[in-house]
């Protein structure tokens, strides 16, 4: 999709339907989840919702789990809103567009981590799901890395990233892992994906 999600709020695509199926259905086949909690956008409430359906927990929404809040550039085509909206250097507290400072969102990610270790037993295996920006963040905070570091961690669609705690270490035991029940883009898929994207 060629537009600057953020906080705009989409729906799956059937593609990204068929990943999260495929995503849900690796989950179940490889861990007893005890808990599920996902952003309360709309694509990851139903990238949740597939797994729910497979693990039989619920989905505890967490509106601090959203994607970083990109104000006035939400839901533009990427051309459009950085001629609308270019970037400008700030300090990390400072904000433009109606948009969250970099220190918001780091901080909000420090907040949701924080809440979810504390509300689960050390031996509980969690489900999270939300979106690239906030992922990095809570890698950022997880890892306890400075704040402002250039650390980037990226993430794909469906991707899984699984870490442990164990004797007050932090593991991260993959990142971004192409699980098998990835699906392959073929021109049916792309068209699809084209199709929708052209709806927006």
């Amino acid at each position: 999709m060629k537009v600057c999600e953020g906080l705009a709020n989409y729906s799956l695509t059937k593609f990204g339907h068929e990943q999260a199926e495929r995503t849900a259905e690796y989950i179940f086949k490889n861990y007893k989840v005890d808990k599920i909690y996902s952003s309360s956008l709309k694509r990851a409430v139903q990238t949740a919702m597939h797994i729910s359906k497979k693990t039989n927990i619920k989905v505890i929404q967490e509106d601090k789990l959203q994607e970083f809040n990109n104000g006035l550039r939400a839901g533009l085509e990427y051309k459009l809103a950085y001629e609308k909206y270019p970037n400008i250097s700030t300090a990390i507290h400072e904000s433009h567009y109606q948009q969250e400072s970099e220190l918001e969102f780091r901080m909000r990610a420090e907040y949701v981590l924080s809440k979810i270790l504390s509300e689960n037993e050390p031996a509980s295996t969690i489900v999270i799901v939300s979106h690239g920006g906030m992922i990095m963040r809570l890698y950022q905070a997880f890892l306890k890395l400075p704040v402002g570091s250039n650390v980037k961690l990226i993430t794909g669609d469906a991707g899984i990233h699984d870490w442990s705690i164990e004797d007050g270490q932090q593991f991260i035991n993959y990142s971004n892992f192409p699980h098998f029940y990835r699906i392959k883009l073929t021109p049916s898929n792309i068209a699809a994906e084209a199709e929708a994207a052209a709806k927006k």
